[in-house]
Protein backbone atom coordinates (compact mmCIF):
# COMPACT_ATOMS: atom_id res chain seq x y z
CA UNK A 1 0.00 0.00 0.00
CA UNK A 2 2.89 2.45 0.78
CA UNK A 3 4.51 1.68 -2.85
CA UNK A 4 1.23 2.18 -4.33
CA UNK A 5 0.59 5.89 -2.50
CA UNK A 6 3.98 6.49 -3.17
CA UNK A 7 3.43 6.67 -7.21
CA UNK A 8 -0.18 8.04 -6.49
CA UNK A 9 1.75 10.95 -4.84
CA UNK A 10 4.48 11.03 -7.89
CA UNK A 11 1.92 11.09 -10.37
CA UNK A 12 -0.08 13.57 -9.12
CA UNK A 13 2.88 15.37 -8.50
CA UNK A 14 3.69 15.22 -12.01
CA UNK A 15 0.70 16.14 -13.32
CA UNK A 16 1.02 19.55 -11.32
CA UNK A 17 3.91 20.17 -13.28
CA UNK A 18 2.63 19.61 -16.04
CA UNK A 19 -0.01 22.06 -15.48
CA UNK A 20 2.06 25.27 -14.34
CA UNK A 21 3.93 24.08 -17.35
CA UNK A 22 1.35 24.32 -19.67
CA UNK A 23 0.24 27.74 -17.91
CA UNK A 24 3.78 29.77 -17.78
CA UNK A 25 3.86 28.69 -22.08
CA UNK A 26 0.31 30.11 -22.24
CA UNK A 27 0.30 33.92 -23.87
CA UNK A 28 0.43 36.58 -21.60
CA UNK A 29 -3.15 37.90 -22.79
CA UNK A 30 -5.03 34.56 -21.80
CA UNK A 31 -2.94 33.37 -19.17
CA UNK A 32 -5.56 32.56 -16.68
CA UNK A 33 -7.38 29.60 -17.71
CA UNK A 34 -10.85 30.45 -15.70
CA UNK A 35 -11.12 33.64 -17.73
CA UNK A 36 -14.77 33.56 -19.56
CA UNK A 37 -14.36 36.47 -21.85
CA UNK A 38 -11.38 38.79 -22.84
CA UNK A 39 -12.88 41.37 -21.12
CA UNK A 40 -12.30 39.26 -17.57
CA UNK A 41 -9.57 42.04 -16.99
CA UNK A 42 -9.67 45.97 -18.32
CA UNK A 43 -6.08 47.09 -17.11
CA UNK A 44 -4.84 47.66 -20.87
CA UNK A 45 -5.16 43.84 -22.15
CA UNK A 46 -5.53 44.77 -25.75
CA UNK A 47 -2.97 45.58 -28.22
CA UNK A 48 -4.38 48.21 -29.68
CA UNK A 49 -2.58 51.00 -30.03
CA UNK A 50 -4.62 53.26 -32.09
CA UNK A 51 -5.04 56.86 -30.62
CA UNK A 52 -8.36 57.30 -29.17
CA UNK A 53 -8.44 60.30 -31.49
CA UNK A 54 -8.59 58.45 -34.24
CA UNK A 55 -11.62 56.22 -33.27
CA UNK A 56 -14.58 56.52 -33.69
CA UNK A 57 -17.00 55.68 -30.49
CA UNK A 58 -20.80 56.01 -29.13
CA UNK A 59 -22.08 55.52 -25.63
CA UNK A 60 -25.36 53.14 -25.43
CA UNK A 61 -27.27 56.25 -26.38
CA UNK A 62 -26.10 57.16 -29.24
CA UNK A 63 -23.82 60.16 -28.58
CA UNK A 64 -20.36 60.60 -29.95
CA UNK A 65 -19.42 63.90 -27.78
CA UNK A 66 -16.44 62.22 -26.11
CA UNK A 67 -12.69 61.22 -26.41
CA UNK A 68 -11.61 57.96 -24.13
CA UNK A 69 -9.54 54.73 -24.57
CA UNK A 70 -12.22 52.51 -25.01
CA UNK A 71 -16.02 52.87 -23.80
CA UNK A 72 -16.77 49.18 -23.54
CA UNK A 73 -14.66 49.67 -20.38
CA UNK A 74 -18.01 51.58 -18.94
CA UNK A 75 -18.75 48.59 -16.89
CA UNK A 76 -15.71 48.32 -14.86
CA UNK A 77 -15.32 51.97 -14.33
CA UNK A 78 -19.22 51.91 -13.10
CA UNK A 79 -17.67 49.31 -10.22
CA UNK A 80 -14.83 51.79 -9.07
CA UNK A 81 -17.07 54.93 -8.73
CA UNK A 82 -19.68 52.66 -6.47
CA UNK A 83 -16.55 51.86 -4.45
CA UNK A 84 -15.74 55.33 -4.39
CA UNK A 85 -19.12 56.80 -3.01
CA UNK A 86 -18.50 54.65 -0.07
CA UNK A 87 -15.23 56.30 1.31
CA UNK A 88 -16.82 59.76 0.18
CA UNK A 89 -19.49 60.49 2.75
CA UNK A 90 -19.49 64.37 2.61
CA UNK A 91 -19.83 64.54 -0.84
CA UNK A 92 -22.92 62.13 -0.85
CA UNK A 93 -24.25 64.40 1.94
CA UNK A 94 -24.08 66.89 -0.06
CA UNK A 95 -25.56 65.40 -3.46
CA UNK A 96 -28.81 64.27 -1.05
CA UNK A 97 -28.98 67.66 1.03
CA UNK A 98 -28.79 69.40 -2.21
CA UNK A 99 -30.13 67.71 -5.27
CA UNK A 100 -33.49 68.82 -4.29
CA UNK A 101 -33.11 72.56 -4.33
CA UNK A 102 -30.15 72.31 -7.82
CA UNK A 103 -27.84 75.09 -6.38
CA UNK A 104 -25.95 75.17 -9.69
CA UNK A 105 -28.71 74.98 -11.88
CA UNK A 106 -27.80 76.28 -15.38
CA UNK A 107 -23.98 76.16 -14.37
CA UNK A 108 -22.29 75.35 -17.32
CA UNK A 109 -18.68 74.02 -16.20
CA UNK A 110 -15.83 73.40 -17.38
CA UNK A 111 -12.91 71.03 -15.45
CA UNK A 112 -9.51 70.03 -15.53
CA UNK A 113 -8.43 67.57 -12.98
CA UNK A 114 -7.31 64.03 -12.10
CA UNK A 115 -9.71 61.95 -14.00
CA UNK A 116 -10.42 58.96 -10.93
CA UNK A 117 -13.38 57.32 -9.62
CA UNK A 118 -13.10 60.38 -6.94
CA UNK A 119 -13.43 62.74 -9.62
CA UNK A 120 -16.31 60.97 -11.04
CA UNK A 121 -18.24 61.32 -8.07
CA UNK A 122 -17.26 65.13 -8.05
CA UNK A 123 -19.08 65.34 -11.29
CA UNK A 124 -22.05 63.52 -11.06
CA UNK A 125 -22.53 65.15 -7.57
CA UNK A 126 -22.41 68.49 -9.62
CA UNK A 127 -24.91 67.05 -12.26
CA UNK A 128 -27.08 65.94 -9.57
CA UNK A 129 -27.11 69.69 -8.59
CA UNK A 130 -28.19 71.03 -11.89
CA UNK A 131 -24.74 71.62 -13.11
CA UNK A 132 -23.78 70.72 -16.67
CA UNK A 133 -19.99 69.81 -17.10
CA UNK A 134 -17.22 69.01 -19.76
CA UNK A 135 -14.10 67.47 -18.97
CA UNK A 136 -10.59 66.80 -19.55
CA UNK A 137 -7.30 65.40 -17.54
CA UNK A 138 -4.96 68.05 -15.85
CA UNK A 139 -2.50 65.08 -15.99
CA UNK A 140 -1.19 62.67 -19.00
CA UNK A 141 -0.75 59.76 -16.60
CA UNK A 142 -3.30 59.98 -13.84
CA UNK A 143 -6.04 59.44 -16.14
CA UNK A 144 -8.22 56.08 -15.26
CA UNK A 145 -9.37 54.66 -18.51
CA UNK A 146 -12.30 53.07 -17.44
CA UNK A 147 -13.32 55.65 -15.19
CA UNK A 148 -13.45 57.75 -17.91
CA UNK A 149 -15.18 55.54 -20.04
CA UNK A 150 -17.64 55.14 -17.27
CA UNK A 151 -18.72 58.88 -17.11
CA UNK A 152 -18.83 58.80 -20.99
CA UNK A 153 -21.01 56.10 -21.02
CA UNK A 154 -23.32 58.10 -18.53
CA UNK A 155 -23.49 61.20 -20.72
CA UNK A 156 -20.60 63.19 -19.02
CA UNK A 157 -18.14 64.67 -22.39
CA UNK A 158 -15.05 63.26 -20.96
CA UNK A 159 -11.67 63.71 -23.04
CA UNK A 160 -8.94 62.35 -21.59
CA UNK A 161 -7.26 58.59 -21.48
CA UNK A 162 -3.85 57.54 -19.73
CA UNK A 163 -0.78 58.21 -21.56
CA UNK A 164 -1.94 61.40 -23.67
CA UNK A 165 0.83 63.28 -25.66
CA UNK A 166 1.39 67.08 -24.94
CA UNK A 167 -0.58 67.70 -28.35
CA UNK A 168 -3.42 65.10 -27.41
CA UNK A 169 -3.09 66.73 -23.89
CA UNK A 170 -3.87 70.21 -25.49
CA UNK A 171 -6.10 69.17 -28.13
CA UNK A 172 -8.76 67.43 -24.95
CA UNK A 173 -8.95 70.65 -23.27
CA UNK A 174 -9.30 72.25 -26.64
CA UNK A 175 -12.55 70.26 -27.49
CA UNK A 176 -13.88 70.69 -23.77
CA UNK A 177 -13.88 74.20 -24.40
CA UNK A 178 -14.28 75.18 -27.86
CA UNK A 179 -17.76 73.25 -28.79
CA UNK A 180 -20.64 74.83 -30.42
CA UNK A 181 -23.89 76.12 -29.07
CA UNK A 182 -22.33 75.53 -25.16
CA UNK A 183 -20.09 78.26 -23.55
CA UNK A 184 -18.92 77.47 -19.86
CA UNK A 185 -19.47 79.99 -17.06
CA UNK A 186 -17.70 78.07 -14.56
CA UNK A 187 -14.05 76.84 -14.38
CA UNK A 188 -12.60 74.30 -11.84
CA UNK A 189 -9.17 73.94 -12.63
CA UNK A 190 -6.02 72.10 -11.44
CA UNK A 191 -2.99 73.10 -11.97
CA UNK A 192 -4.04 76.09 -14.20
CA UNK A 193 -3.48 74.58 -17.61
CA UNK A 194 -7.25 75.20 -18.07
CA UNK A 195 -7.74 78.64 -17.17
CA UNK A 196 -4.14 79.20 -19.23
CA UNK A 197 -5.59 77.65 -22.34
CA UNK A 198 -8.91 79.85 -22.05
CA UNK A 199 -7.07 83.21 -21.50
CA UNK A 200 -4.86 82.40 -24.32
CA UNK A 201 -6.68 81.24 -27.17
CA UNK A 202 -10.72 82.25 -26.06
CA UNK A 203 -10.36 85.38 -23.77
CA UNK A 204 -13.74 86.85 -25.00
CA UNK A 205 -15.25 83.42 -23.01
CA UNK A 206 -14.59 85.25 -19.71
CA UNK A 207 -17.16 88.35 -20.49
CA UNK A 208 -19.92 85.07 -19.52
CA UNK A 209 -17.55 83.17 -16.67
CA UNK A 210 -18.33 84.23 -13.01
CA UNK A 211 -15.50 82.23 -11.24
CA UNK A 212 -12.48 79.96 -11.18
CA UNK A 213 -12.00 77.26 -8.28
CA UNK A 214 -8.48 75.95 -8.10
CA UNK A 215 -7.07 73.33 -6.65
CA UNK A 216 -3.22 73.29 -7.06
CA UNK A 217 -0.19 75.06 -5.46
CA UNK A 218 0.61 75.92 -9.04
CA UNK A 219 -2.49 77.17 -10.35
CA UNK A 220 -2.95 79.33 -7.29
CA UNK A 221 0.65 81.00 -8.29
CA UNK A 222 -0.45 81.31 -11.65
CA UNK A 223 -3.70 82.89 -10.75
CA UNK A 224 -2.02 85.14 -8.27
CA UNK A 225 0.76 86.58 -10.77
CA UNK A 226 -2.44 87.35 -13.30
CA UNK A 227 -4.17 89.31 -10.01
CA UNK A 228 -0.78 90.77 -9.71
CA UNK A 229 -0.72 91.77 -13.48
CA UNK A 230 -3.99 93.13 -13.58
CA UNK A 231 -5.00 90.59 -15.88
CA UNK A 232 -7.09 88.67 -14.15
CA UNK A 233 -10.79 88.86 -15.34
CA UNK A 234 -12.99 86.85 -12.85
CA UNK A 235 -12.90 86.37 -9.42
CA UNK A 236 -11.37 82.86 -8.66
CA UNK A 237 -10.97 80.70 -5.14
CA UNK A 238 -8.35 78.95 -3.65
CA UNK A 239 -8.83 76.05 -2.56
CA UNK A 240 -5.28 74.80 -2.34
CA UNK A 241 -5.03 76.78 0.60
CA UNK A 242 -8.62 76.63 2.23
CA UNK A 243 -7.96 74.81 5.79
CA UNK A 244 -9.84 71.13 4.88
CA UNK A 245 -7.17 71.21 1.74
CA UNK A 246 -4.07 71.83 3.46
CA UNK A 247 -4.53 69.79 6.52
CA UNK A 248 -6.14 66.45 5.10
CA UNK A 249 -5.65 65.85 0.95
CA UNK A 250 -1.74 67.16 0.57
CA UNK A 251 -0.97 66.38 4.40
CA UNK A 252 -2.49 62.48 4.87
CA UNK A 253 -3.13 61.97 1.35
CA UNK A 254 0.70 62.44 0.59
CA UNK A 255 1.58 60.55 3.89
CA UNK A 256 -0.33 57.39 2.70
CA UNK A 257 0.13 57.44 -0.79
CA UNK A 258 4.24 58.38 -0.96
CA UNK A 259 4.99 54.63 -0.03
CA UNK A 260 2.55 53.68 -2.58
CA UNK A 261 3.91 55.06 -5.37
CA UNK A 262 7.38 54.26 -4.72
CA UNK A 263 6.47 50.49 -3.57
CA UNK A 264 4.78 50.14 -6.54
CA UNK A 265 7.33 51.26 -9.26
CA UNK A 266 10.24 50.06 -7.77
CA UNK A 267 9.77 46.99 -5.06
CA UNK A 268 12.11 49.13 -3.22
CA UNK A 269 12.45 48.41 0.92
CA UNK A 270 12.38 51.81 2.66
CA UNK A 271 14.48 51.11 5.87
CA UNK A 272 17.98 52.15 5.91
CA UNK A 273 17.48 54.38 2.77
CA UNK A 274 18.99 58.43 2.49
CA UNK A 275 15.91 60.39 1.21
CA UNK A 276 16.11 64.09 0.96
CA UNK A 277 12.60 65.66 0.58
CA UNK A 278 12.61 69.29 -1.29
CA UNK A 279 10.17 71.40 0.16
CA UNK A 280 8.50 71.05 3.61
CA UNK A 281 5.28 71.91 3.27
CA UNK A 282 2.10 70.00 4.10
CA UNK A 283 2.58 67.74 1.05
CA UNK A 284 6.78 67.45 2.28
CA UNK A 285 5.57 66.81 5.69
CA UNK A 286 2.96 63.66 4.90
CA UNK A 287 6.25 62.50 3.07
CA UNK A 288 8.32 62.84 5.45
CA UNK A 289 6.12 61.54 8.22
CA UNK A 290 5.77 58.52 6.26
CA UNK A 291 9.55 57.69 4.98
CA UNK A 292 10.60 58.27 8.64
CA UNK A 293 7.88 55.62 10.05
CA UNK A 294 9.34 53.52 7.90
CA UNK A 295 13.04 53.43 8.76
CA UNK A 296 14.69 55.86 6.36
CA UNK A 297 16.92 58.47 6.92
CA UNK A 298 15.18 61.70 5.92
CA UNK A 299 16.80 64.80 5.06
CA UNK A 300 15.14 68.35 4.15
CA UNK A 301 15.43 71.15 2.14
CA UNK A 302 13.42 74.45 2.01
CA UNK A 303 13.60 78.23 1.88
CA UNK A 304 10.87 79.42 4.04
CA UNK A 305 12.17 79.90 7.33
CA UNK A 306 9.30 78.88 9.41
CA UNK A 307 8.59 75.56 7.66
CA UNK A 308 11.98 74.94 7.92
CA UNK A 309 11.96 75.39 11.58
CA UNK A 310 9.13 73.19 11.93
CA UNK A 311 11.37 70.51 9.82
CA UNK A 312 13.73 70.66 12.60
CA UNK A 313 11.49 70.67 15.63
CA UNK A 314 10.28 67.30 13.66
CA UNK A 315 13.80 65.91 14.13
CA UNK A 316 15.04 66.13 10.48
CA UNK A 317 18.36 67.82 9.24
CA UNK A 318 17.93 70.74 7.23
CA UNK A 319 20.22 70.84 4.10
CA UNK A 320 21.33 72.39 1.14
CA UNK A 321 20.42 69.73 -2.28
CA UNK A 322 23.92 70.20 -3.19
CA UNK A 323 25.57 68.62 0.12
CA UNK A 324 23.39 65.28 0.11
CA UNK A 325 22.87 65.14 -3.12
CA UNK A 326 25.83 62.97 -4.21
CA UNK A 327 24.93 60.15 -1.22
CA UNK A 328 21.22 59.66 -1.23
CA UNK A 329 19.32 56.76 -3.00
CA UNK A 330 15.97 59.16 -3.43
CA UNK A 331 14.82 62.44 -4.48
CA UNK A 332 11.41 63.55 -3.72
CA UNK A 333 10.29 66.96 -4.79
CA UNK A 334 7.11 68.75 -3.64
CA UNK A 335 7.48 72.28 -4.21
CA UNK A 336 5.35 73.70 -6.18
CA UNK A 337 8.23 75.57 -7.55
CA UNK A 338 10.31 74.81 -11.20
CA UNK A 339 13.74 73.93 -11.75
CA UNK A 340 14.58 72.55 -7.74
CA UNK A 341 16.48 69.19 -9.39
CA UNK A 342 19.00 70.56 -11.57
CA UNK A 343 20.40 68.93 -14.72
CA UNK A 344 23.96 69.64 -12.16
CA UNK A 345 22.26 68.23 -9.20
CA UNK A 346 21.14 64.72 -11.69
CA UNK A 347 24.67 64.86 -13.16
CA UNK A 348 26.05 64.15 -9.71
CA UNK A 349 23.65 61.84 -8.09
CA UNK A 350 24.74 58.28 -7.79
CA UNK A 351 24.15 54.83 -9.71
CA UNK A 352 20.33 53.99 -8.93
CA UNK A 353 19.26 56.93 -7.88
CA UNK A 354 15.18 57.58 -7.75
CA UNK A 355 14.25 60.49 -8.63
CA UNK A 356 10.21 61.63 -8.36
CA UNK A 357 8.03 64.38 -8.01
CA UNK A 358 5.10 64.65 -5.53
CA UNK A 359 4.39 68.15 -6.83
CA UNK A 360 1.57 69.05 -8.88
CA UNK A 361 4.00 71.27 -11.70
CA UNK A 362 6.32 68.38 -13.69
CA UNK A 363 8.54 71.27 -14.20
CA UNK A 364 10.48 70.80 -10.68
CA UNK A 365 12.60 68.39 -12.02
CA UNK A 366 14.42 69.40 -15.05
CA UNK A 367 13.33 66.50 -16.88
CA UNK A 368 13.58 68.63 -20.48
CA UNK A 369 17.50 69.16 -19.51
CA UNK A 370 17.59 64.98 -19.99
CA UNK A 371 16.71 64.72 -23.52
CA UNK A 372 20.02 64.87 -24.69
CA UNK A 373 21.98 62.61 -27.17
CA UNK A 374 24.71 61.70 -24.73
CA UNK A 375 21.97 60.32 -22.49
CA UNK A 376 19.92 56.33 -22.98
CA UNK A 377 16.28 56.14 -22.17
CA UNK A 378 15.57 52.94 -21.56
CA UNK A 379 11.75 52.09 -20.12
CA UNK A 380 11.58 48.95 -17.57
CA UNK A 381 8.06 49.12 -16.41
CA UNK A 382 4.92 51.43 -17.28
CA UNK A 383 5.95 54.77 -15.44
CA UNK A 384 9.93 53.58 -14.48
CA UNK A 385 12.48 55.05 -16.78
CA UNK A 386 16.44 54.25 -16.71
CA UNK A 387 18.39 57.44 -17.44
CA UNK A 388 21.40 56.31 -18.39
CA UNK A 389 24.89 58.14 -18.75
CA UNK A 390 28.16 57.45 -21.23
CA UNK A 391 30.11 56.14 -18.48
CA UNK A 392 27.00 53.40 -17.33
CA UNK A 393 25.82 55.70 -13.89
CA UNK A 394 21.47 54.97 -14.07
CA UNK A 395 19.04 57.29 -12.29
CA UNK A 396 15.44 55.64 -11.54
CA UNK A 397 13.23 58.59 -13.18
CA UNK A 398 9.51 57.68 -12.24
CA UNK A 399 6.40 59.16 -14.26
CA UNK A 400 8.92 61.29 -16.28
CA UNK A 401 8.80 63.75 -13.31
CA UNK A 402 5.27 64.19 -13.15
CA UNK A 403 2.78 63.39 -10.45
CA UNK A 404 3.85 60.09 -8.32
CA UNK A 405 0.63 59.27 -6.39
CA UNK A 406 -1.76 60.08 -9.49
CA UNK A 407 0.60 58.42 -12.02
CA UNK A 408 1.87 55.67 -10.26
CA UNK A 409 -0.47 54.62 -7.93
CA UNK A 410 -4.07 55.51 -6.31
CA UNK A 411 -4.76 57.79 -3.33
CA UNK A 412 -7.05 57.56 -0.38
CA UNK A 413 -11.04 58.49 -1.48
CA UNK A 414 -11.51 58.85 1.90
CA UNK A 415 -9.19 61.91 2.26
CA UNK A 416 -10.36 63.22 -1.28
CA UNK A 417 -14.01 63.54 -0.63
CA UNK A 418 -13.34 66.32 1.85
CA UNK A 419 -11.20 68.38 -1.04
CA UNK A 420 -14.03 67.38 -3.62
CA UNK A 421 -17.03 68.55 -1.26
CA UNK A 422 -14.57 72.12 -0.90
CA UNK A 423 -14.56 72.27 -4.74
CA UNK A 424 -18.26 71.81 -4.78
CA UNK A 425 -18.61 74.10 -1.99
CA UNK A 426 -16.75 76.58 -3.76
CA UNK A 427 -18.37 76.24 -7.27
CA UNK A 428 -21.99 77.10 -5.26
CA UNK A 429 -20.54 80.00 -3.32
CA UNK A 430 -19.13 81.83 -6.47
CA UNK A 431 -21.86 80.86 -8.96
CA UNK A 432 -24.54 81.76 -6.50
CA UNK A 433 -22.71 84.79 -5.24
CA UNK A 434 -24.32 88.51 -6.22
CA UNK A 435 -23.17 90.53 -8.34
CA UNK A 436 -20.09 92.60 -6.80
CA UNK A 437 -19.39 90.86 -3.73
CA UNK A 438 -16.27 89.20 -5.31
CA UNK A 439 -14.28 91.29 -7.38
CA UNK A 440 -11.61 90.51 -10.14
CA UNK A 441 -9.36 88.89 -7.46
CA UNK A 442 -8.20 85.70 -5.54
CA UNK A 443 -10.08 84.47 -2.72
CA UNK A 444 -9.87 81.93 0.14
CA UNK A 445 -13.15 79.78 0.65
CA UNK A 446 -14.97 80.90 3.88
CA UNK A 447 -13.54 79.18 7.03
CA UNK A 448 -16.86 78.87 8.38
CA UNK A 449 -18.19 76.86 5.10
CA UNK A 450 -15.24 74.50 5.59
CA UNK A 451 -15.28 73.88 8.96
CA UNK A 452 -18.84 72.30 8.18
CA UNK A 453 -17.41 69.63 5.91
CA UNK A 454 -16.21 67.07 8.49
CA UNK A 455 -19.71 66.91 9.99
CA UNK A 456 -20.80 63.98 8.41
CA UNK A 457 -18.32 62.02 10.32
CA UNK A 458 -19.95 61.25 13.35
CA UNK A 459 -16.63 60.15 14.53
CA UNK A 460 -15.10 63.42 13.81
CA UNK A 461 -17.42 65.45 15.50
CA UNK A 462 -17.15 66.68 18.98
CA UNK A 463 -19.84 64.80 21.45
CA UNK A 464 -21.44 68.09 23.02
CA UNK A 465 -21.61 70.05 19.26
CA UNK A 466 -23.07 69.99 15.92
CA UNK A 467 -21.47 71.49 13.15
CA UNK A 468 -23.90 73.01 10.92
CA UNK A 469 -23.08 71.24 7.54
CA UNK A 470 -23.05 73.94 4.63
CA UNK A 471 -25.48 72.16 2.69
CA UNK A 472 -28.28 73.40 4.07
CA UNK A 473 -32.06 74.58 2.79
CA UNK A 474 -30.52 78.37 2.54
CA UNK A 475 -28.38 78.52 -0.35
CA UNK A 476 -27.63 82.61 0.27
CA UNK A 477 -23.69 82.97 0.10
CA UNK A 478 -22.08 84.28 2.84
Amino acid sequence: PEVVDSRRKRSQLKKDMEWHLKMLLLPRRNVSPFSHSPAASYTDSSDDETSPRDKQQKNSKGSSDFCVKNIKQAEFGRREIEIAEQEMPALMALRKRAQGEKPLAGAKIVGCTHITAQTAVLMETLGALGAQCRWAACNIYSTLNEVAAALAESGFPVFAWKGESEDDFWWCIDRCVNVEGWQPNMILDDGGDLTHWIYKKYPNMFKKIKGIVEESVTGVHRLYQLSKAGKLCVPAMNVNDSVTKQKFDNLYCCRESILDGLKRTTDMMFGGKQVVVCGYGEVGKGCCAALKAMGSIVYVTEIDPICALQACMDGFRLVKLNEVIRQVDIVITCTGNKNVVTREHLDRMKNSCIVCNMGHSNTEIDVASLRTPELTWERVRSQVDHVIWPDGKRIVLLAEGRLLNLSCSTVPTFVLSITATTQALALIELYNAPEGRYKQDVYLLPKKMGKGIPSPWPYARPQESSLPFPCCSQWTPL
